[in-house]
């Protein structure tokens, strides 16, 4: 079974795309090359250091296997416009103030070429991200209706314990709405993030509700079984503000991302290393990525 996912090189990782779903996007709004450039490298690294295996799974960034947008064209033509202009992803970050442009609107489609190259089957995401994998099998159903099974209709796989986790504000955690927590910031850094938390006015004294806390709903990603328990003990007994509750969790944050620290380090003193990982990866994606382009150009009626 051949599982695909990505990672959008925004700037640094936080928690929300650990924990989620590791989501290919390109940065559309980036317009500095240089910026994007060193993001991308900069995503790279975060995720070698955070345990990705590059003897184990084909680790690439997209940009290094074009094919992807030869494809990303073709499927152009059978993308119907209303099932883009459905997309909820779209229209909730135009309504944020993000610009509307045509790679935003069409990045639906892009995601499927990115899925439908490499005949992807399991395509993890986050909850907000299941309507484009739909879109991308309404895409691949409708161009095997006209050819024959080309493409592998993607089934996609959210992990449902974190299928949304929340930022500072209570929203979805996101670099688009300013309220996330970064993995690799400084231990300063975090502090000044945890205690911006969004929480309610329950004095120290009261009990509090640990199911509408944003503290806790980012606390319990770290925690076994027991200690979840413990914590909603220790909200249901009262005695405790707020306060405690976000210093606990940045101290599960810092000491849980303290391995990927380390070997972070290391990767941005051997660039040359993670330039030789990501040309091996896209070595090997461009070897299959061909294969299908050279089926589909043919169907297409691409001369050559």
């Amino acid at each position: 079974m051949r599982v695909l996912t990505g990672i959008q090189p925004s700037g640094a990782l936080h928690i929300g795309n650990y924990f989620g779903a590791i989501k290919q996007m390109i940065d559309l709004q980036e317009k500095d090359g240089v910026a994007l450039k060193n993001n991308t490298l900069d995503a790279a690294i975060n995720f070698l250091s955070l345990g990705i295996d590059h003897t184990k799974v084909t680790f690439w960034a997209q940009s290094d296997v074009k094919e992807v947008l030869e494809l990303y064209w073709i499927l152009s033509g059978y993308t119907p416009m209303g099932l883009l202009e459905r997309a909820h992803s779209y229209k909730d970050k135009v309504a944020k103030g993000i610009a509307a442009n045509h790679s935003l609107f069409s990045y639906p489609v892009l995601m499927a070429a990115d899925i439908l190259l490499y005949d992807s089957e399991v395509i993890p995401v986050g909850k907000d991200q299941i309507q484009h994998v739909e879109i991308t099998r309404d895409i691949a159903i409708k161009f095997n209706n006209d050819f024959g099974e080309i493409f592998k209709v993607p089934e996609f796989k959210v992990d449902e314990n974190v299928a949304t986790v929340p930022g500072l504000d209570g929203a979805k955690m996101s670099k688009s709405y300013g309220n996330t927590i970064d993995i690799f910031c400084t231990e300063k850094e975090l502090k000044k993030a945890t205690s911006r938390i969004v929480t309610d006015s329950t004095p120290m004294e009261e009990p509090k509700d640990f199911s509408t806390c944003n503290v806790f709903a980012l606390a319990k990603l770290f925690l076994e079984n027991d200690e979840v328990e413990a914590l909603k003990a220790r909200y249901q007994k009262g005695g405790e503000g707020y306060g405690h509750f976000k210093a606990y969790l940045n101290g599960l944050i810092w000491d849980y991302f303290a391995p990927a620290r380390e070997k972070r380090a290391y990767y941005v003193d051997h660039k040359d290393e993670v330039f030789a990982i990501l040309d091996e990866g896209a070595s090997k994606a461009r070897k299959i990525a061909s294969e299908k382009m050279c089926i589909i150009r043919d169907l297409a009626g691409i001369y050559r």
